[in-house]
């Protein structure tokens, strides 16, 4: 089956109107054809992450997204066949006392990914330009500067040979009311339901413009965002995997290492197993 491309901005300027969350291209009707491309992709998510294992790269996954748009069931089907031991997620919450006494990007530097692992970060950097512009916790001078300390950032990142992949997941406004709906009526889903989400819905239009903001100022060659239609969740969660899968590949060696000739040898000698 084949799935439309999520949209990936360029330098030039973008904002969330060119993403028609509506359009029903971008939803999958049939289940079984889900969880067929889903675990499809999951297999060439780990095949990859084995890859960046080996030959001992370092990537960073950046989820930002509205309130009840998906991104922890993306993040949760993108790890699901990884091997635990080469990621790590990264729920970003408020700043610690101790953290905001410092420079806002210092708390990410020790979450940093180590050689031949991943770092999936669930939301970011990037709140300072979004949720603390919006709120008030940063002055107008400092998330205006942090467009290009967070450019100049990644760059160095991507300098040293991190990949960055960001990703944004963006629902309509009426399918996040449905949404929260869902959650405040499930015993089990209740807690996902914050105060802070009522009041970011409250003040959708400034968020929507810190969003737009984003998008242009940050949206580089080297690290574009991809902008994901998470209306339909099924659609979501694979456009999500085909985005990483596709963005980790690029310039990647996907073919497994050979095995050691001489673990070979010790298997035969030892386990009296012999290779055809």
């Amino acid at each position: 089956m084949f799935l439309p491309s999520p949209i990936i901005l360029s330098s030039h300027v973008m904002s969330l109107k060119h993403c028609d969350v509506d359009n029903k291209q971008y939803s999958i009707d049939d289940k079984k054809t889900y969880r067929k491309i889903l675990k499809k992709r999951q297999k060439e998510m780990q095949r990859v992450q084995q890859a960046y294992y080996h030959q001992g790269k370092r990537a960073i996954i950046i989820f930002q997204g509205w309130d009840a748009s998906g991104k922890g069931g993306a993040i949760r089907r993108l790890t699901e066949y990884l091997d635990p031991r080469g990621y790590r997620v990264h729920p970003i919450a408020a700043p610690s006392a101790e953290e905001q006494g410092k420079h806002y990007l210092y708390r990410f530097q020790t979450k940093l990914p180590k050689v031949g692992t991943l770092a999936i970060f669930d939301r970011s950097w990037y709140e300072r330009v979004l949720t603390e512009r919006v709120e008030g916790f940063a002055s107008d001078m400092e998330w205006q500067r942090a467009y290009q300390e967070i450019n100049e950032y990644e760059r160095m990142l991507t300098d040293d040979g991190v990949k960055i992949i960001k990703i944004f997941t963006h629902i309509s406004k009426d399918e996040q009311l449905e949404r929260f709906e869902e959650r405040l009526r499930n015993p089990l889903k209740q807690w996902k339901l914050t105060e802070e989400d009522i009041r970011n819905r409250e003040k959708w239009d400034e968020h929507e413009n810190a969003i737009n903001d984003m998008l242009e100022l940050t949206s580089t060659e080297q690290s574009p965002w991809h902008v994901i239609p998470a209306n339909h969740k099924w659609y979501t969660r694979i456009a999500v995997l085909e985005t990483v899968v596709n963005a980790l590949s690029e310039g990647m060696d996907l073919t497994p290492p050979p095995i050691d000739e001489a673990l070979v040898r010790s298997a035969e000698h030892t386990l009296g197993i012999t290779l055809p």
